[in-house]
């Protein structure tokens, strides 16, 4: 699809007009979203990224339309992957709610802007060399095999440290926070505040998560273009998804199931594309190999398919019930017993009957599931110091 440079100019100036419509009327007052404010942000983000491929069906014609819709949706599903890391960063940091917009907005924009080089640097590659392909297909093949290990998403922290200690040596940074400011005073000079460490392991591990979305997406498509405006749509609606199912997130237990067979059936398109138009001498003396190529309403439908089918089931199952409230009883009590924040006493209050209708979920589960919270003396232990902490009554007393 040829775009005109003052397209790229107009573009580029509306995805900056609205990270900065979403700082100056939504964030920059430090405050917990609702969960009606956060539906209602992420209908309009999608909303606008709808619109927008609407215009490249009218515009570009079908195939650069339906280009689009495949690549914004995986890098969507991609993206949602990438909140499960968010929560534990968020966490790890005791990241107090009203802070969690500021330091996801400035986070996500961070990662934007480096993917965007990413983004040119793999269009350059591809025009410039056609084994480019093997490449991109190798690390999804990978990358879809590793998702399927536990300890897949441990490497992106261990990266998100690394980065931290660096950000520490280099810059003065002070141990707690000062409501969301970045900067505050410590021993009579300015210091940073730990949100700039927040900030720099959100950016850092959407930027390792990069090395595969963006892959995948030229799997999709070679538009450069087009490339850059569904990664840039999938960003930007990403910190109002953050609020808005963040209840849901540990209910799609397979979701990681999904992605991979995704990422596989990506890598194998690219890999049969760079056969087609082979060119690399080892392989059938740097001649094409006559092999079927997957089109992109064959993809799109394979992506979609795919994600219906993990979402419902995840969903449906007793297994993502059970899991779903096993992780947010722990996140409630460990909420509830963290006396280092600045939460006041009424909002402890909250955490803890939100806590007791957690409980009081597992305490439904049937004898199967129920195994699952038998199986967690970590989470029966803190559930017991939250419930004496509040009022002297533990949670397996009551089992």
């Amino acid at each position: 699809m040829d775009v005109a440079g003052w397209v790229w100019g107009l573009t580029i100036v509306g995805l900056v007009g609205l990270l900065a419509f979403d700082f100056f009327f939504h964030v920059r007052k430090a405050h917990v979203p609702t969960l009606a404010e956060a539906t209602a942000w992420s209908a309009g983000y999608i909303g606008v990224a709808v619109l927008f491929g609407v215009g490249v069906f009218v515009f570009g014609g079908a195939d650069a339309g339906s280009q689009y819709v495949a690549g914004y949706v995986t890098e969507k599903a991609l993206s949602v992957d990438n909140l499960f890391v968010f929560l534990l960063i968020m966490a790890s940091f005791r990241v107090p709610p009203e802070v969690q917009q500021k330091v996801l907005l400035f986070g996500i924009a961070f990662s934007l802007i480096v993917r965007t080089g990413f983004i040119l640097a793999g269009a350059a590659l591809i025009n410039t060399f056609a084994w480019v392909f093997y490449l991109f297909g190798m690390i999804l093949l990978v990358t879809a095999s590793s998702m399927l290990r536990p300890e897949g998403g441990e490497e992106a922290r261990k990266a998100d440290n690394a980065m931290i200690w660096l950000a520490k040596r280099v810059i003065r940074t002070s141990e707690h926070y000062d409501g969301d400011k970045l900067v505050t005073t410590l021993d009579g000079r300015r210091a940073m505040t730990p949100v700039l460490l927040v900030i720099t392991a959100i950016a850092g591990t959407d930027v390792l998560f990069a090395f595969d979305s963006i892959p995948a997406i030229f799997g999709l498509t070679r538009d450069t273009y087009i490339v850059f405006t569904a990664t840039a749509f999938a960003l930007l609606g990403l910190r109002q998804l953050y609020f808005l199912i963040d209840g849901l997130l540990d209910r799609l237990v397979y979701l990681s199931y999904g992605l991979s067979v995704i990422l596989w059936f990506i890598g194998v398109k690219l890999i049969l594309h760079a056969l087609h138009d082979n060119n690399v001498p080892f392989i059938n003396n740097g001649k094409p190999v006559e092999v079927v190529e997957i089109g992109t309403g064959e993809s799109l439908l394979t992506i979609v398919g795919v994600l219906v089918v993990t979402v419902a089931a995840s969903l449906l199952s007793r297994r993502g019930r059970a899991q779903t409230a096993i992780a947010n009883a722990t996140r409630y009590a460990t909420a509830y017993l963290d006396r280092d924040d600045t939460r006041s006493d009424a909002e402890r209050e909250r955490i803890f009957m939100m806590l007791i209708n957690e409980c009081d979920q597992l305490l439904a589960l049937d004898a199967g599931d129920g195994q699952l919270v038998r199986d967690e003396p970590e989470l029966i232990e803190l559930l017991d110091r939250a419930a004496a902490d509040h009022a002297g009554v533990g949670y397996t007393r009551s089992r």
